[in-house]
This record gives C-alpha cells, sequence and structure tokens, in this order.
C-alpha cells in the first residue's frame, strides 16, 4: 500500500468517524430536545453553526502546526 493510499484511507475513515460523532453528540440530542417538527428542524439547522466552529477550531490548530513546524521540531 503506498503512502498516499494510506493518506486517503486515513483521510476516508476520519470524515465517516468525525460524521458519526457529529450525528451521535450534537445532532440527535438537538433532535430529541424539542417536540415540535419546525423546531426540530430549527434546531438540527443551528448545530451547523457548530460543526462550522469546530472545523475553524480545527483548521486555526491545524495551520498553526504548520506555521511553527520548525520551531517545534526544534
Amino acid at each position: 500500500m503506498s503512502n498516499t493510499s494510506i493518506t486517503y484511507l486515513v483521510a476516508a475513515f476520519s470524515g465517516v468517524f468525525g460524521l458519526a460523532a457529529y450525528i451521535a453528540f450534537v445532532l440527535v440530542p438537538a433532535w430529541t430536545a424539542y417536540s415540535r417538527v419546525w423546531e426540530r428542524c430549527a434546531a438540527a439547522f443551528l448545530t451547523l453553526y457548530v460543526v462550522a466552529a469546530c472545523l475553524g477550531l480545527g483548521l486555526v490548530g491545524g495551520g498553526a502546526v504548520v506555521w511553527f513546524w520548525d520551531r517545534i521540531q526544534g
């Protein structure tokens, strides 16, 4: 298995596990917190802001590692 294949495999599994975590830990509790359909749909839509915030934190953290990699590695 080549390094590129391993990278694609890790990225695919990370995406699947990230989606499963979002559904299990964010979307399902938001959906079950309300009883009316429009409230559930609104809560499900608002969870997209949580996903955007987590994605932003990940991008900033990853960018910081790339930017400071020469200092981290020593």
